[in-house]
């Protein structure tokens, strides 16, 4: 049988920035809708642009989309030991320091601050640092935001 508990090793683990994420209108539109966010700068280029921005805004909470491609990093290496069918999404934090907006091309370095056990829970801390990519391969320009996420994994017992 596999193991049903995270390895407390991966506490500390860097990963290394991922591919960039180039940031669609589109998508933009429809994580707004799907959240609610009615904001006419998650939907109209030109409220946008009345804005100040250069293109569609995207909602606060998009920058998910972009740091689950990274813990996936995590989750899918079969040595962390992350049975996902077992994991309860417990908080998540955002940090903003500009928005996201369409066109950007996003890099996201995924840190996995913590990994404790208490009984037959776990509770993982990873944190996203996300980008905007540097140019001709270099090392990630603009610190675009920060998501902290806690995910508790159910082992066997509970």
């Amino acid at each position: 049988m596999a193991n049903t508990q995270p390895d407390t090793a991966f506490a500390g683990r860097e990963y290394p920035a991922t591919e960039p994420y180039q940031v669609g209108r589109e998508k933009i539109r429809e994580f707004a809708a799907a959240v609610g966010a009615q904001h006419p700068a998650h939907h109209d280029i030109v409220a946008a642009r009345g804005l100040g921005y250069p293109d569609l805004v995207a909602p606060p909470t998009f920058a998910v989309v972009i740091a689950q491609r990274a813990e996936s990093q995590y989750v899918a290496d079969p040595a962390a030991g992350i049975d996902f069918s077992r994991v309860v999404h417990a908080d998540e934090k955002f940090e903003h320091h500009r928005p996201i907006v369409a066109g950007d091309e996003l890099v996201t370095i995924l840190h996995v601050d913590s990994v404790t056990q208490r009984a037959s829970i776990s509770m993982v801390t990873t944190r996203c640092e996300i980008f905007a990519a540097g140019t001709d391969g270099a090392a990630p320009g603009e610190h675009v935001a920060t998501v902290t996420s806690s995910l508790v994994v159910r082992g066997e017992d509970s």
